[in-house]
């Protein structure tokens, strides 16, 4: 109970900004936020904050006053959208990311939490993936500009602690998903491109759906509150700056996850493999032992029941269908 009171008391007089936060993992990150007592929580939206611009980024210090910053606005999408749009994808999640820590020096943040991402790791990463591994190799190629995008900001918070003292941590997340996901298939990621195509399948009784690739990639997922979960508890108790994974530390291939879903879903036609599409990174799993080492996560939610919660989800909330 005491320790449970200094936590909330920790919490409740720090103004937090929380970039993202109206969005897929952000409103989970603000949930947790507000279940800790944290009662002043700015989230910015892009219609009022365009944080590719430095100006915007500037007024978001300005009109928040942030003790700590969580960061987790991004351009991102599956492997269609990163081949469509790799310049965009590099210059957004690049420019938000550094001008939002240059500024947060200026500022006098306290703290500054940069979110990154699995694609920063080399394509042939030995697995689990360990974060001593990130720059032994160039990245997928199809997510290549955004991962490096990302990378660049593990670099930015390493030379700011070297020669400013800036207090920054970095995380990178595994694939996620859960109630709340992009289920637009221009840029969904996996998961949530499979739940549509299925449910579009049905609906207009096919009996056949087209998968990409061949399905023998592997990847992990990480329902989307276990890495809410994580990221508050790092913000919290973290303060080194090596980059930490977080994620469920499990791998599946895709070819097993679409005749997971498609049996979750009651879908009993076809699957076909259009080959001719990319498989991504041949594997991706983390090794998280590191963020049960220093801040004491472990993911919680098996993996069979993450994708039920995702898939009730999605047929009880007609708008995204």
């Amino acid at each position: 109970m005491v320790e449970r009171k200094l936590k909330m008391n920790y919490w409740k007089g720090k103004k937090v900004t929380v970039t993202g936060g109206a969005g897929f993992l952000g409103s989970f990150v603000v949930k947790k936020l507000q279940e800790r007592g944290c009662n002043s929580i700015f989230v910015p939206r892009s219609c009022e904050y365009n944080l590719v611009e430095m100006n915007a980024v500037r007024k978001l210090y300005s009109d928040a006053k942030p003790d700590i910053v969580i960061h987790l606005a991004a351009q991102v999408g599956g492997i269609g959208a990163n081949r469509l749009n790799p310049g965009k994808f590099f210059y957004d999640n690049l420019m938000m990311g550094v001008q939002l820590m240059e500024e947060a020096r200026h500022s006098g943040v306290e703290k500054f939490v940069a979110v990154g991402t699995v694609c920063s790791y080399p394509k042939f990463t030995p697995v689990p993936f360990s974060e001593d591994k990130i720059w032994d190799g160039y990245p997928e190629e199809t997510n290549a500009p955004y991962g490096l995008a990302k990378k660049m900001l593990l670099v930015m918070l390493q030379a700011y602690r070297q020669q400013y003292g800036f207090n920054g941590i970095y995380l990178l997340p595994v694939n996620m998903y859960g109630p709340g996901d992009n289920f637009d298939p221009k840029s969904s990621h996996v998961i949530a491109a499979l739940i549509k195509k299925i449910y579009d399948a049905k609906k207009a009784n096919n009996k056949e759906i087209t998968a990409w690739g061949d399905g023998s990639a592997t990847r992990e997922f990480f329902y989307v509150e276990d890495a809410a979960e994580a990221i508050v508890l790092a913000t919290d108790k973290y303060e080194k700056s090596d980059p930490v994974n977080i994620g469920a530390g499990f791998e599946i291939s895709i070819k097993e996850l679409t005749n997971l879903i498609a049996k979750l879903m009651k879908f009993n036609g076809k699957i076909i493999w259009d080959k001719s599409k990319p498989n991504g990174q041949p594997r991706r799993m983390l090794d998280t032992t590191k963020a049960k080492k220093e801040f004491g996560f472990k993911a919680k939610t098996e993996f069979k029941k993450g994708l039920s919660k995702t898939i009730d989800w999605f047929y009880n909330n007609p708008f995204k269908l």
